[in-house]
């Protein structure tokens, strides 16, 4: 399973941005897919996933602002980033999983900065 994360970039304070995960095989297989993020010096952390059975999860910090989406017939998982911050800054790692196996993309890198 190969996992290509896109979209990350350099954006000011309250700026937006929207990062993409094309998977090679169909996402509708995985039960679980999802949004991780590691800042410098940081420990990896949840940003938000989508399961079968416990439905959309976010960490606290984005809820209200992020959004994470499936488009299964593009096999692309999205996630919408608005009002920006700069402890935002990070790389976002796309994550899927199927039953005990877990996937990651190559991350992409996301600057808040004026």
């Amino acid at each position: 399973v190969q996992l290509q994360a896109s979209g990350g970039g350099l954006v000011q304070p309250g700026g937006s941005l929207r990062l993409s995960c094309a998977a090679s095989e169909r996402i509708s297989s995985f039960n679980v897919m999802g949004w991780y993020r590691q800042a410098p010096g940081k420990q990896r952390e949840l940003v938000a996933l989508s399961t079968d059975v416990l439905g959309i999860n976010y960490a606290d910090s984005v809820k209200g602002r992020f959004t994470i989406s499936r488009d299964n017939a593009e096999n692309v998982v999205s996630l919408q980033m608005n009002g920006l911050k700069p402890e935002d800054t990070a790389v976002y790692y796309c994550t899927a999983a199927r039953l005990s196996t877990v996937y990651w993309g190559q991350g992409t890198q996301v600057t808040v900065s004026s």
